[in-house]
């Protein structure tokens, strides 16, 4: 598949996973606001109808009391109940409950008793209830706690909350029109955002102002609990797109290293070919019966064989190397081994293919613990890979120069190479470990190798406990810096 083409999948599954994502905040936050806005209606209509309470409380006791006074007072004259009336629907009902030896004269004279009777109840009835009306408007006179039963106001609460399903915790208070508590129930602490309050007794006069205030403590989990079940799904959203993301890494850096993987292949065929045609040439040569008469090419001729079998060897130890990162493991074959000493052997070895290019090579050892536990050739290729990369990318009108520098810091020693060479770009610097990586040249063609060398290096080194770090600059040189646990003679 092209490259566009995984950026367009990628870029079109990761709008709809966020598309879904946030429809799925949406409805969260719309079921969020949905949830408290009934919650506070409910809670609205509750203290609503417990200020009605208190107010059908108070005017069934002013009626009560008058209706106790009123008995007392009327002991003296014609008595009626202070009980609903009972109706009669016509004269006929009433001259039935009368005897029928009554003449027409004592029947209408007792009708308009009984109507007189009635008349008058009525009248009694009606200026006992302007009595009861005018105590309970003047009822705001009196004190709010005559006027409140503030044990009963808690239960008042609870059956109102409850009618309307709400069974969370509740805290209240009662307080004047300054805001001052006049009485609190258990518990009830101020400060809190979440206020619902309902104004008692709202007929009366500004300066007799009462408010009753309601807190839940326990309202924000109230609300989310109760749409708790949506928090599953977009717990999984988000997994699923994380995995996603993921996915879409790997497969971008599989494919990236299956193109460098190929143009290892292409590289290392077109390599391999070179040393193979010299070889072959040679040994042609040497199958020539007239090359007996010339010492000298036949001695050409040996040689090229030499160097190009070196060359193929170098080719296949690269090759090596990747299958060492294929395996994910090195078989080490561990020895103490003086670094001060691999360090001076490899130098002394490099020192020609230095001074043929032009070059000087420095050898600086002050450590003096420099005992290691290492692979004697694993290592010793680990130093040929730095020198090498010394001399690869040397200035070309520069004389090279090469340091190789140990020291000791803590109980660790230091393996410091060191050259003047072109340097790495910051960006490249942070990468030049990762596997088929190789620092662009520029116009510079003369450069061969297949990004496999730093990365090999930094395997091993990590491998033995110890770290490798790079310092560079461009047109001043690079650093590589060694640490290895050293082990005390």
């Amino acid at each position: 598949m092209k490259k566009s083409s995984i950026w367009l999948l990628t870029c079109v599954l990761i709008f709809a996973f966020i598309g879904l994502l946030y429809l799925q905040v949406n409805y969260f936050r719309t079921l969020l606001n949905y949830q408290e806005t009934q919650f506070e209606d409910a809670v609205k209509r509750s203290l609503l109808q417990v200020s009605h309470d208190l107010e059908l409380e108070e005017t069934k006791q002013i009626l009560v009391d008058k209706l106790f006074v009123s008995q007392n007072d009327y002991n003296g004259q014609q008595r009626f109940r202070a009980t609903p009336i009972t109706r009669i629907d016509s004269q006929q009902s009433a001259s039935k409950a009368l005897p029928q030896s009554f003449g027409k004269k004592n029947l209408q004279t007792a009708s308009q008793q009984i109507q007189k009777a009635f008349q008058e109840g009525y009248i009694y009835q009606q200026t006992l209830l302007e009595e009861v009306i005018r105590s309970a408007m003047k009822g705001s006179q009196r004190p709010i706690e005559e006027r409140i039963n503030f044990r009963q106001l808690e239960s008042y609460i609870r059956q109102e909350l409850s009618n309307n399903n709400i069974e969370q915790p509740f805290m209240y208070a009662v307080t004047d029109k300054n805001k001052q508590a006049i009485y609190t129930g258990p518990n009830f602490q101020t400060g809190h955002s979440d206020v619902y309050t309902q104004v008692l007794f709202p007929a009366d006069t500004d300066s007799k102002y009462y408010t009753l205030q309601v807190v839940f403590p326990t309202q924000k989990k109230y609300n989310l609990d109760s749409i708790s079940f949506i928090v599953p799904s977009i717990v999984f959203t988000i997994v699923l797109l994380i995995v996603f993301v993921v996915t879409i890494y790997i497969i971008f850096r599989q494919k990236r290293l299956a193109e460098i993987k190929n143009d290892f292949v292409n590289n290392m065929t077109h390599e391999l070919k070179t040393p193979v045609a010299s070889i072959s040439l040679a040994a042609q040569t040497l199958n020539d019966s007239e090359i007996s008469n010339s010492p000298a090419l036949m001695e050409h001729a040996k040689k090229v064989i030499d160097n190009e079998s070196k060359r193929l060897t170098f080719l296949v130890d690269k090759v090596l190397q990747m299958s060492l990162f294929e395996d994910h493991a090195v078989s080490f074959k561990m020895t103490k081994l003086d670094a001060n000493d691999l360090i001076a052997d490899v130098a002394g070895t490099f020192a020609l293919r230095v001074e043929t290019a032009g070059g000087t090579i420095d050898v600086d050892l002050e450590a003096l613990d420099s005992t290691i536990v290492a692979d004697k050739m694993h290592f010793t290729n680990v130093l040929f890979n730095l020198m090498e990369n010394a001399v690869k990318y040397r200035r070309q009108n520069v004389p090279l120069r090469l340091v190789a520098h140990t020291l000791n810091v803590g109980n660790k020693i230091q393996i410091i190479i060191e050259d003047n060479g072109i340097g790495i770009k910051k960006e490249n610097l942070k990468k030049i470990f990762d596997r088929f990586f190789r620092v662009p040249t520029g116009n510079r063609h003369d450069v061969k190798g297949f990004g496999l060398g730093l990365a090999y290096v930094k395997k091993i080194i990590t491998d033995l406990d110890g770290s490798i770090k790079a310092e560079s600059e461009i047109g001043i040189g690079t650093k590589f810096i060694i640490t290895l646990p050293f082990v005390e003679n």
